[in-house]
């Protein structure tokens, strides 16, 4: 008679080091998966429902509450779309002022992640806590670093944490210039810095797991994206951020209470770094570039485990960008462009951290908020984290429960830059026949 196939059941209850509460289930029967799911199990949070009711002014510090992590890019997505409504075209000077706010956000963004959630995975160890016992100088610079990017967000946005100084329009009052140059000699450190430590990075051993990806991204044909640009994929996509809606849409699975997005005519789809700079690599600035260059980053990159490198290249440029910014220091009389409020559907769309976030309002004649939509950088890669997740997996099917759940947390750490409240470790519940 033959031998009937074990089953195993491994089920991850809490996922550290990533932003949320999530979960993994993986059920197998010999060296088969029968069964996966990437649960996203935290309470909705009903921002969307927050902002009906609200007036237009209040909806870049509403949803600026939304991650403590990346608020810039939520307020500015929020302040594009009312712009769209209300048909403002900011300065030039308020514009080269948003990416460097935005260069901020994701240099602390960036640095959090590669250096205190993602290395401790390739190094073998628990935290960054057991970085620092080996290699102190290292996490101590990768600190400095981070808080450069604290401090740019701080000084034009009124604070570190969620911001208050992004208004529709502009801003609502500008620093003068001497504080800005005030900062270049830490931005030139952190650049130099940031290029001796992506050359470790460049050092790493990086599982082997190619995928054949979608990525989407926004695209400019000057500037690597911020704020600006059109929608595009490596297979076909070449939308205006109005036309969004046409092509993408949310489905509802039992197992999340995250919505999963997709793209209409073909799936799961993948934004972040990783998309960003295989779909903008010409954009980069000059240091950036020579650097993926020199380590053999070059596009196509399509191994999700070396995003980490994405995101030093990215960190890189935006030490780059902030220091040519802050040198060619733009000049405004106003912190915020005159415009008359009216009633319409605004779109907008901006890079977060971790990829395209986008936001979607209707308002009223005397600008109050009749229905919002907004569909973070998460729910967009979560389809095709699963996906990920059921060929990593079928990979590594032989390895002890232990080992297995230690490589599934790593590679689910691919996709997310941002830190979760969630700071217990995982729980592991193995079944077998």
């Amino acid at each position: 008679m033959k031998e009937k196939a074990k089953s195993r059941t491994i089920k991850v209850d809490y996922l550290a080091r990533v932003e949320g509460e999530g979960a993994l289930y993986i059920r197998t029967r010999g060296n088969e998966i029968v069964d996966w799911k990437f649960k996203i199990f935290e309470p909705p949070r009903f921002f969307e429902a927050f902002l009906r009711g609200r007036k237009y002014s209040e909806a870049p510090d509403i949803t600026a509450r939304i991650c403590g992590i990346c608020p810039i890019a939520y307020q500015m997505s929020s302040t594009h779309a009312m712009e769209y409504i209300f048909g403002i075209t900011p300065t030039p000077a308020i514009r080269e002022l948003r990416r460097l706010i935005y260069c901020g956000e994701w240099i602390e963004s960036h640095v959090l992640h590669v250096f205190m959630l993602h290395l401790p995975d390739f190094l073998g160890m628990q935290d960054v806590l057991q970085i620092s016992q080996v290699n102190p100088e290292a996490v101590q610079k990768a600190l400095r670093m981070k808080k450069i990017g604290n401090e740019i967000v701080q000084l034009l946005g009124g604070r570190e944490i969620h911001p208050i100084n992004v208004r529709v329009g502009g801003f609502y009052k500008i620093p003068p210039r001497s504080r800005f140059e005030a900062m270049l000699p830490d931005l030139r450190w952190a650049l130099d810095t940031a290029a001796e430590l992506t050359e470790f990075i460049a050092s790493l051993d990086f599982p082997r797991f190619e995928q054949d990806y979608e990525f989407v991204a926004l695209q400019h044909p000057d500037e690597y994206p911020f704020n600006k640009g059109r929608l595009v994929s490596n297979k076909g996509l070449n939308i205006a951020v109005d036309e969004y809606d046409q092509h993408f849409e949310e489905i509802h699975v039992p197992h999340s209470n995250a919505l999963h997005s997709v793209l209409k005519e073909r799936g799961a789809y993948l934004v972040g770094p990783l998309a960003r700079f295989n779909l903008n690599f010409e954009q980069l600035t000059p240091r950036a570039r020579e650097m993926a260059e020199r380590i053999g980053f070059t596009p196509p990159v399509t191994n999700p485990f070396k995003s980490i490198l994405a995101r030093m290249i990215e960190t890189i440029f935006a030490y780059e960008e902030a220091i040519r910014i802050i040198e060619h220091f733009p000049q405004t009389d106003k912190p915020a462009v005159d415009y008359t409020v009216r009633a319409g559907v605004g779109y907008g769309c901006t890079e977060a951290p971790r990829g395209i976030l986008y936001h979607r309002y209707k308002v009223d004649e005397t600008g109050v908020i009749q229905d919002a939509k907004i569909i973070p950088p998460t729910s967009q890669n979560q389809k095709i984290i699963e996906s990920d997740l059921q060929h990593f997996v079928q990979k590594y099917i032989s390895l002890p429960d232990e080992e297995l759940q230690w490589k599934c947390e790593q590679a689910i750490r691919n996709y997310d830059p941002c830190i979760s409240c969630a700071t217990h470790f995982l729980k592991l519940k193995v079944d077998r026949e």
